[in-house]
C-alpha cells in the first residue's frame, strides 16, 4: 500500500494530465455533433478494416478446400462436353440422351512430383488404382495436353511426360484438319516438333495444333501448342516445324485424367483386323 501511494505522488502531475486529458476529449466529442461524427466514422473505418483482414485470412486458409472442390467440378464439366461423348446415330436427324454414349471422364489429379531438365522427364500424381487409373490413360490441364499415365499403383501413378523422347501425340491442324506427329526434340520445356505435315498444305505461324481423332488416349480437339516457325527443305515432302506448347510445364499443379471407355474395344477390333491378314 505504501509503494502504491509514494508512485502515485511521484506521478501525480502525470495522472491529473491524462484525467483532464480524457475529460477535456470527452467534453469536446459530447458537445460537438461534428466531432462525434469523426470519432464513429472512425471507429466504423478500424473495425471495418480489421474484419475485412479477417474475412482474408479465413479465406486464405480455405483456398486449398476451393481450389480441390473447383478441380472435381472442372472435371465432372469436362466429362460432360460434346466431345466426351459418342453419338449412337446412324444419319438421324433428331438428338435424343439415348443417341450420347459416354466415351471420356475425367478425372482430377495433383502433381506430386515433376521435371523439366532431363531427356526422360516424368510426373508423379496422387491418384491411383483405387480412383480407377491404369496406364495409357491421359493427362490434360486448363491449358492442353501434359502427358500419358506409365505406372499405376494403388494411390499413386507416374506419367510420361510431353517432354520425354518416346512421347508422340497424335495432332492436327485446327483450321484444315491436316493431321501429323508432335514430339519433343530434348530442348526447351516451352518447344515442341511438329511431324509429317505435307509440303502442299498451307502452313502460317500461329496456326493452333490440336489433337486428332487418330489419338485413343485424347479427345480430338485439345490445344498442344501453336506453330512459330517451320521450314520445307529442299527434296522434303514434309514439314519442319516448331511448337510453342500451350501448357507451361515448369508450372503444373492440378491435372486431369482423360479416360477413353471404348478404347479397349477399338484396340481389341484393330488387333483382330490385323491378325486375320
Amino acid at each position: 500500500m505504501r509503494n502504491l501511494i509514494i508512485f502515485l505522488w511521484k506521478h501525480l502531475f502525470f495522472i491529473l494530465f491524462l484525467l483532464f486529458e480524457g475529460l477535456s476529449v470527452f467534453l469536446i466529442f459530447e458537445n460537438s455533433n461534428f466531432h462525434r461524427a469523426n470519432m464513429i466514422n472512425s471507429a466504423n473505418s478500424v473495425s471495418g478494416s480489421i474484419l475485412q483482414t479477417m474475412l482474408g485470412a479465413r479465406e486464405y486458409i480455405h483456398l486449398r478446400e476451393t481450389n480441390d472442390a473447383l478441380a472435381i467440378e472442372n472435371a465432372e464439366l469436362r466429362s460432360k462436353l460434346a466431345s466426351s461423348f459418342y453419338v449412337d446415330s446412324a444419319g438421324k436427324s433428331t438428338i435424343n440422351d439415348s443417341l450420347h454414349i459416354q466415351k471420356y471422364i475425367f478425372i482430377a489429379a495433383k502433381v506430386i512430383n515433376n521435371s523439366t531438365n532431363k531427356r526422360n522427364n516424368y510426373l508423379t500424381i496422387d491418384k491411383g488404382t483405387l480412383h480407377g487409373l491404369a496406364p495409357e490413360i491421359g493427362v490434360v490441364n486448363s491449358d492442353g495436353v501434359v502427358g500419358i499415365v506409365k505406372d499405376v499403383s494403388d494411390h499413386y501413378a507416374t506419367v510420361i511426360s510431353l517432354l520425354h523422347k518416346d512421347s508422340k501425340i497424335s495432332v492436327k491442324l485446327k483450321k484444315n484438319d491436316y493431321f501429323g506427329s508432335l514430339v519433343w526434340d530434348g530442348g526447351s520445356p516451352s518447344e515442341g516438333s511438329l511431324q509429317y505435315i505435307p509440303k502442299h498444305v498451307i502452313l502460317s505461324k500461329g496456326d493452333s495444333i490440336v489433337t486428332s481423332s487418330f489419338s485413343r488416349i485424347f479427345p480430338e480437339g485439345i490445344l498442344c501448342g501453336v506453330v512459330t516457325e517451320f521450314e520445307l527443305n529442299p527434296g522434303d515432302n514434309f514439314y519442319t516445324a516448331k511448337i510453342k506448347l500451350s501448357v507451361d510445364f515448369s508450372n503444373l499443379t492440378q491435372i486431369y485424367l482423360v479416360d477413353n471407355l471404348m478404347k479397349k474395344e477399338q484396340i481389341k477390333l484393330e488387333e483382330a483386323t490385323e491378325n486375320a491378314n
